[in-house]
């Protein structure tokens, strides 16, 4: 039998609260500071469209090739130190791109801050639940706010150091240097001890109950594969959306719309600044109406918000399509995660990390579709992809919860 962690937080818990949410800040931070430089380094080094999506897809080629290697870390490390070295990897990364001269350059230094990320990924939402577990409610979605908050103050920075003309290669080292510090002065305040709950060593199971246990087994395991298989679908969907703000919405408004660059940062910022908002009372939508019917919702505002914003291009529409489909897909990927991590018939952890791992698919494969498309049509065009995730969502938010928590 599994021990959970005592609930009810105490002093040491809400610091412990207080330093996973500084992690999730940085990360936000870290990657939404380069994000708005990605038509500015795109026009220096000539790239295509197709080029273009390529090179961004090595950041989630990166995390899928290091994301398995992360439970490994974390049982010899910690969750704690596996985030905090890889916001630091990650950060120097960042700042490696923004000194690329070419295309192999560029894609190298995102490969590697795309692997550092995967691992700080996973150590901070292992040590989030860690901390939900001692708090005994739901607070998954409020850390993920707070990565929206920084994801929201990175593109805000990075949009002010385009406005004064900062060179990039200034502005990404301070950026690295700045949030690498804060993720070193949360180290000291994250929950001390091993992240694996103990198991009780002295229960030792009859031949009855091993042979019921396997029948078990056998009746739930093709049951578990396909819910696990359709969660990773809806945490992909929710990044697909995601890697559109981040890798498309400032090229699209910038090059097809013909917005001027600051202005054209503001469909990212839309974006996770929704989804902020949306994680924010994410928790109590999900306790009142169950996770099912929040995810349904966001879905339906997501294929109609981005679909409207295709179908009749402007500026302001499009900015406000990128923010809808961001409020749309807020709750998504922490909902998958949590419904992963509470499957039967698998280890603590396997499903939370299956699904870190394979939903960086959206990220490795949307880049390069939508530059295809791009290419072929127009960057209109393979930005459809967007209302079609929400579509994905609605159809297979079924294997949520339907039932409010209580």
């Amino acid at each position: 039998m599994i021990l959970q962690e005592t609930a009810g937080p105490d002093v040491r818990d809400r610091r412990a609260r207080m330093a996973v949410g500084a992690l999730f800040f940085t990360n936000g931070a870290l990657f939404a500071n380069l994000v708005p430089r990605f038509p500015q380094i795109k026009a220096d080094l000539e790239l295509g469209a197709a080029a273009y999506g390529l090179a961004v897809a090595a950041f989630p080629a990166g995390a899928i090739a290091a994301g398995l290697t992360a439970a490994v870390l974390i049982r010899r490390f910690g969750s704690a130190r596996v985030a905090v070295l890889g916001t630091l990897a990650t950060g120097l990364g960042t700042w490696a791109a923004a000194f690329a001269p070419g295309f192999w350059v560029f894609a190298a230094a995102l490969l590697v801050a795309g692997a550092m990320d995967s691992l700080t990924d996973v150590g901070q939402n292992a040590h989030a639940l860690r901390v939900q577990r001692r708090y005994g409610r739901s607070i998954l979605n409020n850390f993920h706010a707070v990565w929206s908050i920084g994801a929201v103050t990175g593109g805000t920075m990075a949009a002010g150091a385009i406005a004064l003309e900062i060179p990039r290669q200034i502005h990404l080292g301070l950026s690295a240097a700045l949030f690498s510090a804060v993720a070193l002065f949360a180290l000291r305040w994250c929950l001390p001890g091993p992240d694996t709950p103990g198991v009780e060593e002295n229960t030792v199971a009859t031949p009855r109950e091993l042979s019921d246990q396997a029948v078990d087994t056998a009746r739930t395991r093709t049951w578990v594969v396909w819910t696990l298989a359709a969660l990773v679908l809806l945490a992909i969907s929710g990044t697909v959306v995601e890697d559109a703000g981040s890798s498309w919405a400032a090229v699209y408004l910038s090059g097809s719309l013909h917005a001027p660059a600051a202005v054209a940062a503001a469909g990212f910022i839309a974006l996770v600044g929704a989804q902020f908002v949306g994680r924010l009372v994410g928790d109590r939508c999900v306790d009142r109406f169950g996770q099912r019917a929040v995810a349904r919702a966001g879905g339906l505002l997501t294929a109609v918000g981005m679909g409207l914003a295709l179908a009749f291009p402007s500026v302001p529409g499009t900015i406000a399509g990128f923010a809808v489909a961001g409020l749309g897909v807020a709750t998504l990927v922490p909902a998958a995660m949590h419904a992963a991590d509470e499957l039967p018939g698998l280890r603590p952890g396997t499903g939370l990390t299956v699904v870190s791992w394979l939903m960086r698919l959206g990220f490795l494969l949307s880049p390069p579709l939508v530059g295809l498309v791009a290419e072929a049509s127009s960057i209109r065009t393979g930005l459809a992809l967007v209302p079609i995730a929400g579509v994905v969502t609605i159809l297979l938010a079924g294997v949520l919860s339907s039932r409010p928590r209580p």
